[in-house]
């Protein structure tokens, strides 16, 4: 099956894609073990480690994200941290820091916590600007800067950061430049009854399975550059641009009455996390091929934190999810 207009050959891209894909199963299989339902939280990470971007995670306390990523880090043989994020914080405290040696009257280095596979930023919001900042740069540059020496972190390297909606008291909201460095925004919501039947017999039985180390690092940077051969058309292309443009100028797209309600729409990193957060999710459901469902399906967790609302949304409570929902609605899918 040849594609006429650009002579891809998608079968044998297919092909490739299905061998490389073949640990999805099993590291998902391995991850659901521990973590009972919550599919599309695991679903986002595997996005997040393909497509080598990073995660925002928003849920109540207890739903299973330190859970999610530190079962992550030991089913892919990776090193894990945890930065709990405190008010008082120091950058030091994260990427590390030189330590005067008195009986070699000279610093050394010491490491921080962000020099591992799988970061868990706990509370990120918690934390002042000057260590959201340290986090952010290490997360966009994949290097740490400690007194005049330079480190290039380890590969894979996954930030899940997550923030807590509930409460506003002393945390310092994100500002927009930097949650645009997130790829993806998820929202996780509370188990089903029957799902967290499962999780309180597991807890009050102590009966938790063994994770097994079923991927190694090098067959995960093996499918991250694999995602890249995934074939998108011209079609898929111009439908991401379309969705992302229909968020900087409505009314250019039949949908005058959202103009009032976007103070600012999604910036190019919005359509390249889009068009990577497609490919790996094909990657993930084994094809070699995006489709539009592809996109539709990560559209709400790429947009979702770079579509800016006004006051006058706020005032009708209307949400970014309710802006995309319209422009997801509207716009034609190839």
């Amino acid at each position: 099956m040849e594609n006429e207009n650009t002579g891809v050959d998608i079968s044998a891209i297919n092909e490739k894609i299905q061998k490389e894909s073949a640990f999805v199963d099993l590291l998902t299989n391995e991850m659901n073990k521990v973590i009972v339902g919550q599919k599309h939280m695991i679903d986002r990470l595997l996005i997040g480690l393909l497509g080598q971007g990073h995660i925002l995670l928003e849920g109540v306390p207890g739903l299973a994200k330190t859970l999610a990523i530190n079962t992550l880090s030991k089913a892919v043989q990776g090193s894990f941290s945890r930065i709990q994020f405190t008010p008082d914080l120091l950058p030091a405290d994260v990427v590390g820091t030189m330590i005067y040696n008195i009986k070699e009257n000279d610093f050394s280095i010491k490491k921080g916590p962000i020099f591992a596979n799988f970061v868990l930023a706990d509370e990120i919001n918690r934390a002042p600007a000057k260590v959201q900042s340290a986090l952010l740069e290490a997360m966009q540059e994949k290097q740490v800067t400690i007194g005049d020496e330079t480190f290039i972190l380890d590969k894979p390297f996954l930030v899940m950061a997550t923030q807590n909606p509930v409460e506003q008291e002393g945390t310092y909201p994100l500002p927009e430049a930097q949650v645009d460095r997130f790829m993806l925004k998820t929202v996780i919501d509370y188990p089903k009854m029957d799902e967290e039947q499962l999780v309180v017999r597991a807890n009050l039985s102590g009966s938790f399975a063994n994770v097994n180390p079923v991927v190694s690092t090098t067959q995960i940077l093996s499918a991250q550059a694999a995602v890249r051969d995934v074939y998108m058309d011209e079609k898929i292309e111009k439908y991401i641009l379309n969705l992302v443009f229909a968020t900087r100028y409505p009314e250019q797209y039949n949908l005058k009455d959202l103009k009032p309600l976007i103070s600012f729409g999604a910036s190019p990193r919005g359509s390249i996390n889009l068009a990577t957060a497609a490919k790996c999710y094909a990657f993930i459901k084994r094809r070699g091929y995006v489709v539009p469902e592809d996109v539709r399906a990560v559209v709400y967790d790429v947009l979702r934190h770079r579509v800016g609302i006004t006051y006058e949304a706020e005032a009708e409570n209307i949400t970014s999810v309710d802006i995309i929902n319209k422009i997801v609605n509207e716009i034609e899918v190839p």
